[in-house]
């Protein structure tokens, strides 16, 4: 499992430049840049400001590999040719790497370099072209040719990319006038793909290019672009100090055996009297995942419990802790929640449990 989450970091955005006319060109885009910081070389700013959002630096290279991933966008006033040669070493992915920007210190051109769809860099080069007044340069291939691309559908719904790899499949496959294979069960793709570009079909049923959107993990083969809406909620009870190893092993065992995909999990819950439970915090904290706990009014006000437990009901006074709390966090309230209450999720998977832990499944 990709344990990353492709989590949004707060958006910011970091402005580099070496020389005189890229120091003046950076503090226009500081100015018009709510939160960003400028980073000046202090062959040309010695670094006598007060201001904290101007931080100057000795060594480019130095300072970019502590602080490439401080940040969401980064506006490089330099050459293209230095920044490839910076930030090669520090990419990872394209569904983790900061959006990065290369504009020239007569602000001409703006080239989105890095992470044009997921990392927005494309929108980035029209944003400082705005600010500055320089073109835009975009070179990803679905947009100059104003095709839909995957990956920004994937974005805009708001899904887990699970085989980024096979991004480029699909988006050559719009570029080449070819159909594309769709499983989208929910319906979450459709709304952002005009009906030309897909038939509704199951992976493998031909030999075309294939997407698959689902919380649900079954075998497809290994070219197919694999998308999960991140729609389960998982409720989970335990023992008193489980290791938070005891707790994710069950929970991968219960998602496989029961064809789930954990990369589709949005929030798990459990008892209040947990909230100091180390196995359960550490899981969230691992997985990226938030950990809400409901109160004992909140738990037995739930209805619709298939698997009521007579030890939840002997040792914390509810009649359920692991289905009550999955149904209560696919409604996640913030505040004054009701202690009667039927949550609008369905419970897809009752209680499951070992000697240790319980795990229910709730959509």
């Amino acid at each position: 499992m990709d344990t990353d989450r492709q989590a949004d970091k707060p958006s910011r955005t970091a402005v580099w430049a070496l020389t005189p006319n890229g120091a003046l060109l950076g503090r226009r885009i500081l100015a018009r840049t709510p939160g960003a910081v400028l980073f000046l070389s202090k062959r040309i700013d010695p670094g006598h400001t007060d201001d904290p959002s101007i931080v100057c630096f000795h060594r480019l290279s130095t300072e970019m590999k502590h602080r490439f991933r401080d940040f969401s966008h980064h506006v490089f006033i330099f050459s293209t040719g230095i920044a490839v040669r910076l930030i090669a070493p520090l990419l990872d992915s394209k569904t983790t790497d900061p959006a990065v920007v290369v504009i020239d210190d007569r602000a001409n051109h703006a080239v989105s370099l890095i992470s044009g769809h997921l990392g927005g860099a494309n929108e980035l080069a029209e944003q400082i072209g705005n600010i500055t007044g320089a073109r835009p340069v975009i070179t990803t291939a679905t947009d100059i040719n104003q095709l839909p691309s995957i990956d920004m559908i994937a974005k805009e719904a708001g899904l887990f990319i699970e085989t980024p790899q096979n991004i480029k499949r699909i988006n050559m496959a719009f570029l080449t006038g070819s159909r594309i294979c769709l499983h989208d069960p929910m319906g979450l793709i459709t709304p952002f793909l005009p009906a030309q570009y897909y038939t509704i079909a199951a992976p493998g049923t031909d030999d075309r290019e294939a997407v698959f959107c689902s919380y649900t993990a079954h075998p497809v083969p290994r070219e197919t672009f694999v998308l999960r809406p991140i729609v389960l909620s998982v409720g989970i009870g335990c023992n008193r100090n489980t290791p938070v190893e005891v707790i994710k092993d069950f929970l991968e065992q219960t998602f496989k055996a029961n064809h789930l995909s954990l990369n589709s999990i949005k929030h798990f819950g459990t008892s209040d009297v947990k909230r100091d439970e180390k196995g359960l915090l550490a899981l969230s904290d691992e997985m990226r995942i938030p950990l809400h706990f409901y109160t004992r009014d909140q738990l037995n006000g739930v209805q619709g419990i298939l698997t009521p437990s007579k030890m939840a009901q002997k040792h914390l006074g509810v009649k359920s802790v692991c289905e009550a709390a999955a149904l209560l966090t696919t409604e996640k309230k913030d505040t004054h929640t009701p202690s009667f209450y039927q949550p609008g999720g369905e419970l897809i998977l009752p209680k499951q449990k070992n000697k240790d832990v319980t795990i229910s499944v709730a959509i």
